[in-house]
Formats: structure tokens, sequence, C-alpha cells
């Protein structure tokens, strides 16, 4: 491990989950009617464990917050963190819970997801206490909406991770009752960096562009990224704009897609990369994770990322060059 990634110690602190996953669904599920599948699969799910996991095989250690069942699907998540080389010491597993579970239900353009929270939403602020930070660089923190019990803690666990050095990030993911309470912006004046998707960023701010949304919330947060799938994602950071393409892969599943996508940005973000960069690696990350079900399976480490962003740029560099030769052609009648 490079000993510079060494020292940025992460800490996420979310939910737990298996991902009941079938993929190659021709149209979306649709109430008393049958549909098949071409593939299934039992994966690790949740926000918070697949960008533990990207972030983790970037070659940062990390150290994951959490509660499961002591069933099967929790140890499930147990071993599939462990193998991604995550710390589950902070884990805490109990008998009287359920582990939680999502069945995702995905076509190549999107997904269904249904989720059952179980352990998820008895994660309290008791079981996070301060000393957790010690010796990290960085927190994360992901699916505002599912932790009931912890969810009017955010704001006080930001506090104590600041106090303790860490800068934080913050995916709050989607909102199933679609009321995004105002409580959620005392989280944001705690976050050095916002994730949220386009459709999020306008409710969020009830805003009908993108742009504007983005410039509330950048009055908030001093870096906020805005994922926009397929269309790559653009990013405010103190009063500064960027954005950035996607790139065109064969998807199988988008499942994490977005987890894998912050995992990749915060890794430019804590090596000082310029806002663009930060970008680029999130976008390349983000599409890699697609090209298999769940999302770990896929997820790239420093030279894989490294190697698909040169692939992009030789690929780019020859359609242009395409491009130029197709349009002096023209010009000259031939």
């Amino acid at each position: 491990m490079n000993k510079n990634l060494s020292k940025n110690k992460i800490a996420v602190i979310g939910e737990l989950n298996v991902d009941l996953i079938a993929t190659g669904l021709i149209t979306p599920p649709t109430l008393n009617q049958e549909i098949l599948a071409q593939d299934f699969q039992v994966v690790l799910g949740s926000a918070s464990a697949i960008f533990a996991c990207g972030i983790a095989k970037l070659g940062y250690p990390v150290t994951f917050i959490s509660q499961v069942g002591t069933d099967e699907f929790g140890q499930f998540c147990l071993r599939s963190l462990r193998e991604a080389g995550v710390s589950t010491d902070r884990v805490i597993e109990n008998p009287a819970l359920k582990t939680g579970v999502t069945i995702s239900l995905s076509t190549t353009l999107d997904r269904a997801l249904v989720t059952y929270l179980g352990a998820i939403a008895e994660l309290k602020y008791e079981h996070v206490p301060p000393s957790v930070f010690e010796g990290h660089r960085h927190l994360h923190l992901t699916s505002y909406f599912l932790q009931h019990n912890l969810r009017a803690s955010f704001p006080e666990i930001m506090t104590d991770a600041k106090q303790a050095g860490l800068t934080t990030s913050f995916d709050p993911n989607a909102d199933p009752e679609q009321e995004w309470n105002d409580e959620i912006w005392n989280v944001f004046a705690k976050t050095d960096v916002l994730f949220v998707n386009e459709s999020e960023a306008m409710q969020l701010t009830r805003r009908r562009e993108l742009d504007e949304a983005l410039k509330v919330l950048g009055q908030s947060v001093a870096c906020v990224v805005v994922k926009r799938g397929r269309d790559g994602a653009v990013a405010i950071r103190n009063g500064e704009t960027a954005s950035a393409s996607g790139f065109p892969v064969e998807t199988v599943d988008t499942t994490g897609a977005g987890d894998s996508f912050a995992a990749g940005f915060l890794h430019g973000y804590l090596e000082n990369h310029d806002l663009r960069t930060c970008l680029e690696f999130g976008n390349a990350c983000g599409a890699l994770s697609t090209l298999k079900a769940g999302g770990t399976a896929n997820q790239p480490n420093q030279t894989q990322l490294s190697e698909f962003l040169r692939e992009q740029q030789i690929n780019s560099s020859n359609h242009q060059g395409e491009a130029f030769l197709s349009h002096s052609l023209t010009l000259n009648g031939l």
C-alpha cells in the first residue's frame, strides 16, 4: 500500500445489507405480471459498504461502523467486507435483529429497489463514540433517510469527526417518502463534500434547473458534486465549477455506481487533485463498476483506474483524428 494513502484512514458509518440482484430485465417490473431475468446473484449491498469497498480497493485503510444481525446474511456482509480489506471491528452483531436486505431488479438503463431495513434502522449515536475517529483522516456518511435511529445525530457525528481533525463527506441517497425535510440542511452545514444525483439536487433546493440547484447547494457546502449517470458529473468547489463527461461502457448493472463514483472522487480529493480530475476519477470508477452485477465486483484498484483512463484518452484522440480526417476529405471534395 502507498505510504501516503495509508495515512488517509477512512471511517464509514452507515447501513449494511445484502443485495439480491436480478439482472437483464427487458422491461421494468410491473404488478400482476411476471418477467424473466437473465441472471441472479446475492452480493454485498448498501451504499455505505459499496463505497467502503471502493475506497479500500483504491488503497485506503477503512473502518466500517454499522450493525447486522447474527443471521447468515449478516455473516455474508462481514465476510465480504473483510475480503475487500475493510475493518469490521466496529460492526455490531445483534442477535435480536435481522440483517437488512435489498431486492434489486435491474434493466440496462435503471433499476427498481425494495428494501427491508432490519438492523439498518436500529444503529444509534451511542454506538458511535467520538473515540472511533482516532487515527482517521476522513469520515463518509450515507443513507440519511434509512438510518431512523441515527438520523437526528448526523450533525453531532459530523461535529465529533471535525473536532477530531477529520474532513467529511455525505451522500444522503434518496428519500423513500419524497419529503426531503429541512433538517438535512443541518448536516450539510458540517459537510465538506456533498454527493447527490441530479434529481436529488433539484428536490433538495426546489429548483428546476441543475445550474441553479448547484449554486444553491454550493452556498451551504464547500464542495458539491452532482452525479448524472451516463452524462457524467458536475461540481462546484469554493465557487469554482467543473464538469466531466461520462464514459461509454456496456452496462450490466448500475447497482452502487454512484457509490463507486464517490470513492473515485474522494480518492482525487484526498490526493489534492483539481476538481475536473476528481470528477474524471469518479466517472471512471462508476463506469467500471457497472460492467458486472453488484456494486463491488468490478471496482478498480489504482492501476486499473489509470489504465482505463489512459485507454479512454487514446480512444478519444483516435476519434478526434478520424473526425478531422473526414472533415478534411470533405473539404477537398473526396
